[in-house]
């Protein structure tokens, strides 16, 4: 059998945003649109590709302020910090010259061995896609199979950064926070336009996103979110008139992969490449975070940063289940997902005041973010690899034929996460099985007798697949209101509540291994009705990681291949104490 059927198992740049669009009868976007420009394709024209006389320059991580100065002098350039306020920004500089030598510095930037790239101050605009809405309903969440995913996951302990205009996450001190987020929790973010913490919404593109990503559900208002109980994480890198600049991208995505983010959502995209961008996206890739990208609204090639490797492309369908005219289509693209006639709420005022509309918008830019949903019901899953993120989500869609179109099909996220949730629990007990024969026969072998009793069981479930991994059957999850965090709980085996109490401790697996199964046995070893259960649980989390180790599943800060290492020693050991601690003539 095989692992899948085990889990059913910026120069000219123009970074697009697929643009919401109106709603019907046009009661939303003039009160948005009063204090700016009209957000239009005309609207965003005017911006132009690129700032005159400005140039991006990241050069290495390791250099110092005062090594950068001096290669700027040796330029004749004076390089500024793009965003002074942020440690570890990845060293993107800005250089201000005359208009005319912009493309000869560039070449001789790009050639010095201290600059990993350097490039024309590219612009990130908006593009918006015509709407004629046809839905009142949120048809793409049961479309992406929202109802039965939510039987098995809602997203609980994961962070989703929006890199976008923002979300409505504020109250009163920043701007409103959206009605219908109010149950949702926001982590701290960064307004890489303002340079300042306060990430708030002033376009509505953003909390569009956030909306399909997390709104809040079952709360008697608006709408529902894919993963409700995922945290957003706004950054705010594209202004009021839709538009940004490369750096503050590239810093964004970097900013949100160093403060905790396990997935991204980038509603943008971009026709040509930008190598600064394209480095924080290897960056945040390398750290384990799941990139999900919007392929585009030209309907044509797939833009940047989707057409990345390693970075997740979606491509928009409708409610009939085919590609949307504007999509963007090609090779890149890894799935398809709902975008056309999509419903959240949105701002009104510049998001400063109580909005109570919910928009209806076209593009790549809604697709995208149920992907991002998805990813983060996997996430909660335990399948924190964003390689076995994409396998997953590609291996469970609802294949097409025309993969330039909808690369392995259309996004099924309850497939998904059922196929992951039953895939889990048959492997883990299939190797809880196979240990036990093992560890029996070893004892026997030995003139031992395998201790009795319930607390074994009660132990070798906990550790392997979680007390009540068969809760999903009877439709508890999904209705658990505000105990729905121990529900998930009761579903996750002992090594994984590190996604729920500590997620970015998860990469180092403290809790998947030997070490809580020694303290155990240091703790309790002398009590006979407490040494089974230890036994029970040195089983039990022996065979979570013999399935972590064939798996691969699971990000480790080490790398694959020390994760496999990791497993299989810490497996051994923990088979070394349970025969031990489930001998019951050595009590």
């Amino acid at each position: 059998m095989t692992k899948r059927a085990l889990f059913l198992a910026s120069s000219s740049l123009a970074l697009i945003l697929a643009l919401p669009g109106q709603a019907e009868a046009d009661p939303l976007w003039p009160p948005i649109m009063r204090d700016v420009a009209p957000t239009s394709a005309s609207a965003t024209a005017d911006v132009g590709d690129f700032i005159p006389g400005e140039i991006v320059v990241d050069v290495k991580d390791d250099l110092s302020d005062a090594e950068v100065q001096a290669l700027g002098k040796e330029f004749h350039i004076k390089l500024r910090d793009n965003s002074p306020g942020v440690k570890n920004d990845g060293n993107v500089a800005i250089a201000d010259v005359p208009a005319s030598e912009v493309n000869a510095l560039v070449e001789r930037l790009s050639a010095d061995p201290r600059v990993e790239a350097a490039e024309p101050a590219g612009i990130a605009k908006i593009l918006w896609t015509p709407n004629d809405p046809k839905y009142g309903e949120q048809w793409h969440m049961k479309r992406a199979g929202a109802e039965r995913a939510w039987e098995y996951a809602c997203g609980q302990g994961v962070t989703v950064a929006v890199v976008d205009t923002g979300i409505a996450c504020y109250d009163a001190d920043g701007f409103m926070k959206g009605t219908d987020l109010a149950g949702t929790t926001c982590v701290g973010g960064y307004n890489f336009v303002g340079k300042n913490d306060v990430a708030a919404d002033d376009q509505g593109h953003g909390t569009h996103v956030a909306g399909t990503i997390a709104q809040t559900t079952n709360n008697g208002v608006g709408v529902a979110g894919l993963a409700h109980c995922a945290k957003l994480m706004p950054v705010k890198v594209l202004s009021a008139r839709g538009w940004g600049t490369m750096a503050d991208v590239a810093e964004g995505i970097r900013w949100a992969a160093d403060n905790g983010a396990q997935v991204i959502n980038l509603s943008l995209g971009a026709p040509m490449k930008s190598k600064v961008v394209e480095n924080a996206v290897n960056h945040a890739i390398k750290k384990g975070v799941v990139v999900v990208a919007a392929a585009g609204n030209s309907g044509r090639s797939v833009g940047w940063p989707a057409a990345y490797p390693g970075v997740i492309a979606v491509s928009a369908t409708d409610k009939n289940d085919n590609i949307a005219w504007f999509s963007s289509r090609g090779p890149q693209v890894a799935i398809g997902a709902p975008g056309v006639g999509v419903t959240q709420q949105t701002i009104c005022e510049a998001g400063k005041n109580k909005c109570e509309q919910w928009g209806v918008f076209n593009g790549t830019s809604m697709a995208s973010p149920h992907v991002a949903g998805a990813a983060a019901l996997l996430v909660g899953q335990g399948i924190t690899n964003p390689d076995s993120v994409r396998s997953i989500l590609q291996s469970t869609a609802s294949p097409k034929d025309e993969k330039n179109l909808f690369g392995a099909g259309i996004l099924e996220a309850g497939k998904a996460s059922m196929h992951t949730h039953w895939g889990h629990v048959f492997m883990r007990l299939l190797a809880l099985g196979a240990l036990a024969a093992v560890v029996m026969r070893r004892i026997a072998k030995k003139g031992g007798k395998v201790e009795g009793g319930a607390g074994k069981v009660f132990g070798a479930l906990v550790a392997s697949v979680g007390l009540l991994p068969f809760l999903p059957l009877l439709g508890i999850p999904a209705r658990a209101g505000e105990m729905r965090f121990f529900a998930e709980l009761a579903m996750k085996p002992f090594g994984e509540w590190t996604i729920l109490f500590a997620p970015n401790l998860h990469k180092w697996l403290p809790l998947a291994s030997a070490l809580p199964v020694f303290g155990l046995t240091a703790i309790l070893f002398g009590s006979k009705r407490m040494r089974p259960v230890v036994g029970g649980i040195a089983l039990g989390t022996a065979a979570l990681l013999v399935q972590m180790g064939i798996s691969g599943e699971t990000f480790y800060a080490l790398g694959p291949f020390m994760l496999r290492i990791w497993c299989a020693l810490n497996a051994l050991a923990c088979l070394w104490l349970a025969r031990i601690a489930l001998d019951a003539k050595k009590i």
